[in-house]
């Protein structure tokens, strides 16, 4: 089922999502890989302010390609999630609501989803160019010096996932394979 929602994420909406639907992403996302994850978690342990709102947002796992001329953005494929395993159940507690990467999420990532009311989606990896279409703005807003790695705010429209995990827990890898 094709489904349309806003970016930063309601709760009511993100309750209605299940694993397997395709969901349409308008708004604001942010993009934050393995190094940037590793500082926001560092700040966590540190008490320091955080260079986002975590809260209803959602962090896609991507670092670009050079945009470009006259496009915000080159490719904008995902990576793979479980590399931000780690950190994920910290910042989830901390608001995020949604995350957008590629492949399986930990047992802890999964029950700390349930917790928080969130949402795991994943965007078709080797797509990069075509995701990057739906991309319509972009700007570095933390740790530049991270080059792709920097935290960038993105403005999305009709941007194409798929729920993998939603947040009753329901995980659309093992459904398949049963």
């Amino acid at each position: 089922m094709n489904k349309y929602i806003n970016a930063p994420l309601i709760e009511d909406e993100i309750k209605e999502l299940r694993s397997g639907d395709y969901v349409y992403i308008t708004g604001t996302i942010y993009t934050a890989r393995d190094a940037a994850h590793k500082r926001i978690y560092e700040a966590i342990q540190k008490n320091e302010p955080l260079p986002i709102n975590l809260k209803d947002n959602v962090i896609y796992y991507m670092g670009p390609s050079p945009a470009r001329e006259g496009r915000p953005i080159g490719s904008a494929g995902p990576t793979t999630a479980s590399r931000m395993d780690k950190y994920t159940p910290a910042i989830l507690n901390l608001g995020l609501k949604g995350m957008i990467g590629k492949g399986r999420r930990s047992e802890e990532v999964r029950e700390s989803i349930v917790e928080n009311g969130a949402v795991y989606f994943a965007a078709v990896g080797g797509a990069g160019a075509l995701l990057s279409k739906s991309i319509i703005k972009s700007e570095v807003i933390a740790y530049d010096d991270l080059g792709t790695e920097a935290v960038r705010k993105l403005e999305v429209e009709n941007f194409p996932v798929i729920v993998i995990i939603d947040s009753l827990g329901n995980n659309l890898y093992e459904m398949v394979l049963k």
